[in-house]
C-alpha cells in the first residue's frame, strides 16, 4: 500500500498549476512503486484531482492501491527556524484549496509535461511500444532476453533541477524539506512504465545483464538552447571533443548542474520550467547485439598472401588474405556489421603456416544471428576450406571474450618451431653447419629491423633460441630447422641485417648468409580447445 499524505499537498498542488505531468508529480512526492507508475494517465490524473479536493482538515490520507512497497520516501523534517506551522515570512502557510486543486488539474491536463517533456506520457503509451517493437523484428536479431536503454536530452536535467527548485522552495516556506537525491529518477521511473510492455510484446523478458539492447535516442529541439547559460556559468564544464558533435552532452551538463549556484541558476532559468508547446521526437530506434567471438586455427599454404589486407598508400597490392578468406563467410553467417580480427602472432606474406597451424580468434560485432550448433559450425568451417586452397581452418567454434585472452598471453610466453630455407656465399659442408645443431638457448639482441621500422617502435629486444637442428642441403644450400621464443625475427637471425640482429647465422658461420624460404612449423599455444572433426 502506498500513499500521498498532506504533507505531499504543496508538491502536488504546485507541479499541477504548472503543468507538470501525474508521473512527474509521483516522482517529486518520491513515490518508488512501479506498478503505480504504470496506471493510465487519466486515471493517475483522477487520483491526484480526488487528492486535491479532500478536505484539508480530515485526517489520515488518500490511498493509491499498488502490488508492491515504495522503495523511496521523501524526507520531510520541520524547519530549526521557528514553529512548524509559521513560513519565513512569519506568517501561517497557506494550504492549497479545494479550488486551487480544480484550477491545477485544468491547467495540467492535455499539455506537454514541463518537466520529462512528454517521455512520461506518449511515450508510455502502447502505440509507442509497438512502434519499437516492430523496429526490433523488422531487424531480424536472435536473441533471448533485452536491455532496454534510453538517451534523453540534456536539457531535461536543467527542467529537472528547475522543477526541484520549485517544490525545494514551496516546502521551505511550509516548513518542510525535499532532498533531490529523493526524487525517483525520470529514466528509473520510464523503464518500469515500459519493461513490462515490450516484455510482453516482444515475448521475451527484460534482462539488465542481456546482451542484447533496444535503445531510443529522444530529443527536443524546441528547447535546445536550455543549456546554453551553463557554458557561460560553467565554462571549463563543456570542451569540444572530436567524436561529439556538441559540447552540451548529458554528462557535461550534470557536471555544471552540480557545479553552479542555486541563485546563479534561478537567475537564468525559471523556476518551476515552463510548459513547452510540441512533445520529444524519437530520433532513433536501435536494436544491437553484443559481439559473438568465433576461434580456431588456421593453414597458410600460399607465399603469396598476408595475414591481413595489404595496403600500401590507399592502394591494394594483394587481392585477399588470411582475414579475408575467413571472415567472409562468417558475416555472412553471423550477419554481422563488422569483424576485428586477432591471432597468436604474424607470418609474412611470403611464409607459410604449417603443423596444426596458428590460433586465431574474430570478433563479430552487432551479429543478428548468434546461434549454432557444433554441427553447423563443422558446416560452416567446411565451407571456407572448400573456398579456398591457399589455407585451411580447424577447430572452428565459438568462444568468451575472456577465453580469448589465453591466446595473447602465450604469444610471448609460448614457443615457436620454424623451418628456413639458407643460401651462404661461401660453399659449406656437411661439418660447417653441424656446430649449429649443438648450440642451446642461444641470446640474441634484436634491433627493430628496418622492414618494420615504419610500424614498429625502434628497441633492443632480447630473444632466444631454443635449439636448432641443420639439414645439408649442397655448397650453398642447407635447411634449419629452429625452435624460438615467440617474437624473435627468423628472418633477421639468418642475415643479421646489417648487423642489427647479434648473433647471427651469417656471423656464426663466418659467411655471408641468406633466407630463401621459411615455414612456421608449430605455434606452441594449446588454445582453443581441439575439437574432433
Amino acid at each position: 500500500m502506498s500513499s500521498l499524505t498532506e504533507k505531499d499537498r504543496p508538491i502536488v498542488q504546485l507541479l499541477l498549476n504548472t503543468g507538470t505531468c501525474p508521473r512527474c508529480i509521483l516522482r517529486f512526492c518520491c513515490v518508488g512503486s512501479q506498478t503505480l507508475y504504470r496506471h493510465p494517465d487519466k486515471d493517475l490524473m483522477k487520483d491526484l484531482e480526488d487528492f486535491l479536493k479532500k478536505n484539508q482538515e480530515e485526517e489520515g490520507t488518500v490511498c493509491l492501491e499498488v502490488v508492491d512497497p515504495p522503495c523511496k520516501r521523501i524526507r520531510l523534517e520541520d524547519t530549526e527556524e521557528g514553529p512548524e506551522d509559521l513560513n519565513h515570512n512569519g506568517a501561517l502557510p497557506r494550504i492549497p484549496s479545494e479550488n486551487d486543486g480544480n484550477a491545477a488539474v485544468e491547467s495540467s491536463a492535455g499539455k506537454v509535461c514541463n518537466v520529462c517533456l512528454g517521455i512520461l506520457q506518449e511515450f508510455c503509451q502502447a502505440d509507442f511500444v509497438k512502434r519499437v517493437c516492430q523496429k526490433v523484428n523488422s531487424a531480424d536479431y536472435q536473441f533471448t532476453s533485452f536491455v532496454f536503454s534510453v538517451s534523453l536530452p540534456p536539457q531535461l536535467s536543467v527542467r529537472e533541477r528547475a522543477a526541484w527548485l520549485g517544490v525545494k522552495q514551496e516546502m521551505r516556506n511550509l516548513g518542510l524539506s525535499l532532498e533531490k537525491d529523493d526524487i525517483v529518477q525520470l529514466k528509473e521511473a520510464y523503464k518500469w512504465i515500459i519493461h513490462p510492455q515490450l516484455a510482453e510484446e516482444l515475448g521475451v523478458p527484460a534482462d539488465g545483464k542481456s546482451l542484447f539492447e533496444v535503445s531510443v535516442v529522444f530529443a527536443h529541439p524546441e528547447t535546445d538552447e536550455e543549456c546554453r547559460f551553463l557554458a557561460t556559468t560553467c565554462p571549463d564544464c563543456f570542451k569540444p571533443a572530436k567524436n561529439k558533435q556538441s559540447v552540451f552532452t548529458r554528462m557535461a551538463v550534470i557536471k555544471a548542474l552540480e557545479k553552479i549556484k542555486e541563485e546563479d541558476f534561478l537567475k537564468h532559468f525559471p523556476c518551476p520550467p515552463s510548459s513547452p508547446k510540441n512533445l520529444c521526437d524519437a530520433l532513433e530506434i536501435q536494436c544491437n547485439n553484443g559481439a559473438v567471438f568465433v576461434a580456431g586455427r588456421y593453414n597458410k599454404y600460399s607465399r603469396n598472401l598476408p595475414q591481413t589486407p595489404w595496403i600500401i598508400d590507399g592502394e591494394r597490392k594483394l587481392e585477399s588474405s588470411v582475414e579475408e578468406l575467413i571472415s567472409e563467410h562468417l558475416m555472412a553467417e553471423f550477419k554481422a556489421d563488422s569483424f576485428n580480427f586477432s591471432s597468436s602472432g604474424r607470418e609474412d606474406v611470403d611464409v607459410r603456416t604449417l603443423g596444426n597451424g596458428r590460433p586465431f580468434a574474430i570478433e563479430l560485432v552487432n551479429p543478428r544471428r548468434i546461434h549454432f550448433t557444433a554441427e553447423e559450425m563443422k558446416r560452416l568451417q567446411q565451407a571456407i576450406n572448400n573456398s579456398s586452397d591457399k589455407i585451411q581452418v580447424r577447430d572452428l567454434q565459438l568462444v568468451t571474450r575472456e577465453a580469448i585472452g589465453r591466446m595473447k598471453e602465450g604469444e610471448e610466453e609460448k614457443t615457436k618451431t620454424y623451418s628456413a630455407l639458407i643460401w651462404t656465399d661461401k660453399a659449406i659442408q656437411r661439418e660447417d653447419i653441424a656446430l649449429l645443431d649443438d648450440i642451446k638457448e642461444l641470446k640474441l639482441d634484436q634491433k627493430t629491423p628496418l622492414r618494420v621500422l615504419h610500424r614498429r617502435p625502434l628497441a633492443v629486444r632480447c630473444r632466444i633460441i631454443h635449439t636448432m637442428s641443420s639439414e645439408y642441403i649442397d655448397e650453398h644450400h642447407f635447411r634449419l630447422h629452429l625452435k624460438t621464443q615467440a617474437g624473435t625475427y627468423i628472418k633477421e637471425f639468418v642475415h643479421g641485417d646489417f648487423g642489427r640482429t647479434k648473433p647471427n647465422i651469417g656471423s656464426l658461420l663466418n659467411r655471408t648468409a641468406d633466407i630463401l624460404e621459411l615455414d612456421v612449423e608449430s605455434v606452441d599455444v594449446d588454445w582453443p580447445p581441439t575439437l574432433d572433426n
